[in-house]
Order: structure tokens, then C-alpha cells, then sequence
């Protein structure tokens, strides 16, 4: 790894027109949370315009880190998830939500299994956390929400449809990142997440018929959403997170915490609303503000 570290920038993303073969006009795709074409310079950040960072060894310090860090708790989240679905893979109500179960189970294990690869990238190191996260048990995990067990096919609706949701803003913030490997991992991560989420508001849109079609009922839809909603909030982290900002400053994230948090309330709530169901407001039995 280098010496040195470039000094990371206070302000927010600011990408910048390609210059090789990518889209001569990247930034308004970017600011929307779009997918653009692959390019091999880093579009934002206070290194914008350079090749992206191929290697571990090429990173600075500063950024090794932080790439560490995150790539711990991704990985963290996915193999707790799949803790949480275990038990339902039999105890689904229908033959096909016992198959969407697996197929979730299936990707969030794949998933684990990437961020498992990008951590190895960083030699010993890497795999001192590898091993750690694949000794973790059920109650162990980083973050709040993958600590709850499933209790009631309604938790698995409502953590798919607004848990698994916060995890796809978190992909999408590394779209294109400056760390190659890591922004070339980010497509086939979305497309299989896309899954999870269709899934879970499936789930509560027909409890949410309270016609006697399905398991559960409006009311019991609408418990959940006030049980997971908050956790699913607190995972974007901090509204004023040092961390976010430099992983911005470095190309690696496009958002904020506050952004990417107020991006994501701006899309789930028409969500809940066309169901006849309400959120909480922003600040309900919040853990992480």
C-alpha cells in the first residue's frame, strides 16, 4: 500500500464528464441514482478524473480502511439475513414464497460471498475478519435489524420490502465507485436484491386485502411496518457521519447518510400509502440519528 493519502474533500460529489469510453455526460445519471455505462476513471470525490484503484495495494491507507470496514459490514448483514430467513424456508404459507424464500437465502449467501472476495483482496488482514464474520451467531451482528428474529410471516414481509430496500441504496452508493473490483460486483448484486423487494411488498399487499386470500391480516401488516420502518431508518447510519463524508471525498459512495436516508423515505412512502398502510414518522423509536 502507499504512504500517503490524499486529503479527503468536505464537499459532495461532484462527477465529472468521461473521458475515455464511457458517457460523455455521466453526472445527471449519477445525482438521480442511475446506472451508467462502465468507465475506468474515478467520477467523483477529490481524485475525480484518475483511473480508478484496480488493486488493494494501490489504495491509500485512509481508503484501505474504510473499504475494509465497509465491506465487513456488508458482508456481516448478508450472512445475518440469511440466519433470519432460515426458519422460514418450511414454514413459508405458500409453495412459492417457500421458493422466493430460497432463492433469497440463496442470493444474500452469494452476496456475503462477494464482499468475502473484495475483503481478500487485503491479504491477512481481510481474512482475520472473513473468519470472524463466518464464527458470528444469530444476535451478534453490527447492526440492530439483523439482530430480531423473524417471530411472524409478516417480519419477513416487511424486512424484505423496507430492510432489504435500505441495502439497495447502499449498492447503488457504490455504483461506479472508485475501487474497481468493488464497482464491478455492484449489477448482478442489484438485479438479484430487486427480487427481495418485490417479494416483501407482495407480502404485505396481500395481508393488507384482509380478504381471507392470505395469512395474516391489514393489522398485522401494519405491526410490522411500525417494527421494522425504524429499523430499517437507523441502518443508513449517522446524519452526521464523518465516515460518510470521506468515503464520498474518495469516490466511493455518492450520498450522504441524511441524502441516501431522505431519498429512501421519498420512495417507500407513496409504497405504504397505496396499500391503505402508514410509516411512523421519520423519527419513531429511532436507535440511530
Amino acid at each position: 500500500m502507499t504512504t500517503s493519502s490524499p486529503a479527503p474533500s468536505s464537499s459532495g460529489p461532484k462527477p465529472t464528464p468521461s473521458t475515455g469510453t464511457g458517457p460523455s455526460h455521466p453526472s445527471k445519471s449519477i445525482a438521480e441514482g442511475g446506472t451508467i455505462e462502465p468507465v475506468r476513471e474515478i467520477l467523483w470525490g477529490s481524485q475525480a478524473g484518475v483511473r480508478k484503484y484496480e488493486t488493494a495495494e494501490e489504495l491509500p491507507p485512509d481508503l484501505a480502511k474504510l473499504i475494509v470496514r465497509l465491506m465487513v459490514v456488508q458482508a456481516d448483514t448478508e450472512f445475518a439475513s440469511i440466519q433470519q430467513h432460515r426458519p422460514w424456508l418450511d414454514r413459508a404459507p405458500t409453495l412459492e414464497d417457500r421458493w422466493i424464500e430460497s432463492r433469497i437465502v440463496a442470493d444474500e449467501a452469494r452476496h456475503g460471498l462477494q464482499a468475502c472476495r473484495i475483503l481478500r483482496d487485503f491479504g491477512e488482514e481481510g481474512q482475520r475478519w472473513i473468519d470472524e464474520l463466518l464464527a458470528k451467531k444469530e444476535g451478534e451482528h453490527k447492526l440492530d435489524a439483523f439482530n430480531m428474529p423473524f417471530d411472524r410471516w409478516s417480519d419477513v414481509g416487511a424486512f424484505t420490502c423496507f430492510v432489504d430496500r435500505v441495502g439497495v441504496y447502499q449498492l447503488r452508493a457504490f455504483q461506479e465507485c472508485s475501487y474497481g473490483p468493488l464497482a464491478r460486483a455492484m449489477p448482478l448484486m442489484l438485479s438479484e436484491e430487486q427480487l427481495h423487494l418485490n417479494f416483501g411488498f407482495s407480502v404485505l399487499k396481500r395481508m393488507a386485502r384482509n380478504d381471507g386470500s392470505y395469512i395474516g391480516s391489514k393489522e398485522e401488516a401494519q405491526a410490522a411496518i411500525r417494527k421494522w420502518y425504524p429499523r430499517a431508518l437507523d441502518m443508513f447510519g449517522h446524519s452526521q457521519s464523518e465516515t460518510s463524508q470521506k468515503a464520498i471525498a474518495y469516490g466511493l459512495k455518492r450520498w450522504t447518510n441524511e441524502e441516501a436516508r431522505a431519498r429512501y423515505i421519498q420512495e417507500v412512502t407513496p409504497l405504504v400509502n397505496s396499500l391503505g398502510l402508514e410509516l411512523p414518522p421519520p423519527d419513531f423509536d429511532r436507535r440511530v440519528l
